[in-house]
């Protein structure tokens, strides 16, 4: 197939490389040999070097074997970002066990679903969510709790002290200072092992487990690093959360494989804490989704804090709207440009060049990456290639594409065709090459035959200074069968003086018709993930 998008191609990245076959672990072994007594970590006013943290790493490992933990076990981590994730996270990898990430927020019901779907052996959890564990634990068998805490935790006090006995609960800290011996690698195939089971609502909203495996997470973390120009001077604020795929490999394996520094943030909703962070530690690279970048431009005088350290920023997860990429960018005099993903590509597939202001298209999500190839298909078929400028459903092909879904066939083959993966998301190609999301499947509002995309309305509205936040969703309807519906936040100095009725003509002036939305909801805030996505089906 040609590939239209390389003539825009950014300077000095190469179209395909020559990936190592190597496990993630490896991967951060080898960043140890490389830079040992560089900084890995700064988490608050602590500092972890790459030595320090292969030692604790290999260490945590050994006490995983030592507790019978074997190759293809599953060991649920239910952290923020902090040290002890990044640990047991390679140490999971290292000793050939399977990493199933769970975000903090869950509640038991949640997690009890991931813990029996995964059959995990093992939970190492934050000690504030004790009592969500202890209740998965008294339906579900684990072996073993790991537990440790916000604060009790600091490498350079890690000892030689045996630990004699160790009970189903053990602390974390504890564990690794217990164990003196080296684990055993086992022997790996990066292409077929699995490394990570992802969950995710895919392609078609039901929950599952897409298989990631080494060489899925080790060919993106060097793709991504490689597409940002990253190296062992960039500092990264990582406010993504490592358990969710993005912030994964952006915020933690892309820097871990170019050896450079990451501020570890455990809550990305405190900007307190993330401005703090800038000014001490100046990052250079910061990857979020685009409430973050809006919540850090509202942060009040950031002007006078250290935000011009910022040279890259890439945004996923949700659309970024145009004027929040112009103001940003303003505001640091670094580069944000939007990109794209998916749990099931591990995760990044596409992002606008860097190399150049002409060649960023905002509004777009750029370029597939190296040795990344896509195409747009009919939506009904998928048999059926799409020219350029026509909208279809987007597929994908690279080796950051997963293996297919953890006990789920029928759902893999779904997503999984003739070596593409089918993204449930509708885009068009424009001449250039550059993509486009329209919107997903799912999330289209079908007004009397005519199809809405809920991004098209939301950006129309983002360009009203009176818009903070915006979502579009479907409403039923008698005589169209639905109509447009928005939830709206204003702006602090809109509040109260800003009506429906004056957000609808301000559509109604730059929309069609049909794509005018019927009903207006003004609230203070709209519902999001853990990573800062709107929850369109809460607002449904």
């Amino acid at each position: 197939m040609e590939k239209i998008w390389t003539k825009h191609w950014p300077k000095s990245i190469p179209q395909s490389i020559d990936y190592p076959d190597i496990s993630i672990y490896e991967m951060l072994k080898r960043s140890s040999e490389k830079a040992p007594d560089s900084t890995a970590i700064f988490f608050r006013t602590l500092q972890i070097t790459y030595r320090q943290l292969n030692d604790a790493i290999t260490r945590f490992g050994a006490a995983l074997q030592e507790l019978g933990i074997r190759k293809g076990d599953r060991i649920i981590l239910y952290l923020p970002n902090i040290p002890q994730f990044v640990i047991a996270y390679f140490g999971t990898l290292h000793v050939g066990a399977i990493v199933v990430a769970c975000s903090p927020l869950y509640k038991d019901r949640e997690l009890g679903r991931i813990v029996n779907d995964s059959g995990s052996r093992i939970i190492v959890y934050l000690d504030q969510l004790e009592p969500y564990v202890k209740s998965v634990q008294t339906a579900i068998s684990l072996d073993h709790l790991i537990v440790t805490g916000l604060n009790d935790f600091e490498v350079k006090e890690i000892s030689e002290i045996r630990i004699k006995s160790r009970t189903s609960r053990t602390n974390m800290k504890q564990l690794i200072e217990g164990t003196i011996s080296k684990p055993i690698p086992p022997s790996l195939d990066p292409i077929k092992d699995v490394a990570l089971l992802q969950y995710t609502g895919g392609t078609t909203g039901v929950p599952k487990a897409a298989m990631l495996t080494h060489r899925n997470l080790v060919a993106n973390a060097i793709q991504f690093a490689t597409w940002l120009y990253m190296n062992d001077r960039d500092v990264n604020l990582s406010v993504l959360p490592f358990f969710h795929i993005y912030g994964m490999t952006a915020a933690l394996n892309s820097p871990v494989y170019s050896s450079s520094r990451m501020i570890l943030i455990p809550d990305p909703r405190d900007m307190g804490m993330i401005v703090d962070a800038i000014d001490r530690y100046e990052p250079t690279i910061f990857c979020g989704v685009p409430a973050s970048y809006i919540a850090l431009m509202n942060y009040p005088n950031i002007e006078q804090h250290k935000i011009r350290s910022i040279r890259t920023c890439i945004s996923g997860a949700s659309p970024l709207p145009q004027e929040v990429e112009r103001r940003f960018e303003d505001l640091t005099g670094g580069r944000l440009v939007e990109g794209y993903g998916l749990t099931e590509a591990g995760p990044v597939t596409h992002v606008n060049p860097l190399d150049s202001v002409e060649k960023n298209r905002p509004g777009s999500i750029g370029i597939p990456i190296s040795d990344t190839v896509c195409k747009i298909v009919d939506i009904e078929t998928g048999n059926r290639d799409l020219s350029p400028s026509n909208e279809g459903e987007l597929v994908v092909k690279g080796p950051q594409i997963m293996l297919g879904y953890w006990n789920s066939p029928s759902e893999t083959n779904l997503a999984l065709r003739d070596g593409w993966l089918f993204t449930g998301d509708i885009a068009v190609m424009d001449d250039d090459g550059y993509f486009r999301i329209v919107d997903r499947k799912k999330d289209v509002i079908n007004v009397s035959g005519f199809k809405v995309w809920p991004r098209e309305v939301e950006e129309t509205l983002y360009e009203h200074p009176g818009i903070k936040e915006v979502a579009a969703v479907p409403t039923a309807d008698a005589e169209s069968g639905e109509r447009v519906k928005v939830f709206v936040v204003l702006n602090d100095e809109f509040k109260g003086r800003m009506s429906a009725s004056e957000i609808i003509a301000f559509c109604t002036e730059r929309l069609a018709i049909y794509k005018v939305p019927r009903v207006v909801e003004i609230r203070e805030s709209l519902p999001k993930t853990h990573i800062g996505k709107v929850l369109r089906r809460e607002l449904k």
